[in-house]
């Protein structure tokens, strides 16, 4: 494959599944410059690794997402120090070009600010299975076992459930 017909075809790639960019950029960045750094960050590490990518071993989307996260966890550690990152919203979950449907009521406030809490590993993990990834899907993006999917997925509905449990008895 000539570099020209390699890189139309990253391109391609790239402009169909550019959604997963903007994507983790807004789950792990803070301001807007701050997203649009990582997601070019992204592309710049994604084009660099793609002569390493294998269609025979994973769908182009999911080696897609596990360099794009990988990208993102090291930008937010290197980036916070320590700090916190800004509180998950309904914003951070949009794709670009979504019309905004309703306004989000406070349990999905609830659920954004707990998944903006969770470790760069785990906000990664859930953020696929909200994308309905299959269990192997994330095991494979994440480089953990599809058993630890499971186990983390299982604890984190738990902490859910805690958390959201006394909004419920409140009413809100």
């Amino acid at each position: 494959m000539t570099d020209r017909h390699r890189q139309r075809q990253f391109e391609t790639l790239l402009q169909e599944h550019r959604g997963i960019v903007f994507k983790i950029a807004r789950a792990y960045a803070r301001g807007s410059a701050d997203r649009d750094d990582l997601a070019q960050e992204i592309a710049v590490q994604l084009w660099r690794s793609f002569g390493h990518y294998d269609a025979a071993r994973a769908k182009f989307s999911t080696w897609m997402y596990r360099v794009a996260l990988n990208v993102a966890i090291s930008h937010a550690r290197r980036a916070n120090r320590g700090e916190p990152l800004e509180p998950l919203d309904a914003a951070h979950l949009e794709l670009p070009g979504e019309a905004d449907v309703a306004q989000p009521d406070e349990r999905l406030a609830a659920l954004h600010a707990f998944i903006g809490q969770l470790d760069p590993l785990n906000r990664a993990l859930i953020l696929l299975y909200l994308e309905d990834r299959s269990y192997a899907e994330i095991a494979q993006v994440l480089g953990i076992s599809e058993t630890n999917v499971a186990t983390k997925i299982g604890r984190i509905k738990q902490r859910l459930r805690g958390r959201m449990a006394p909004a419920a008895t409140t009413g809100a």
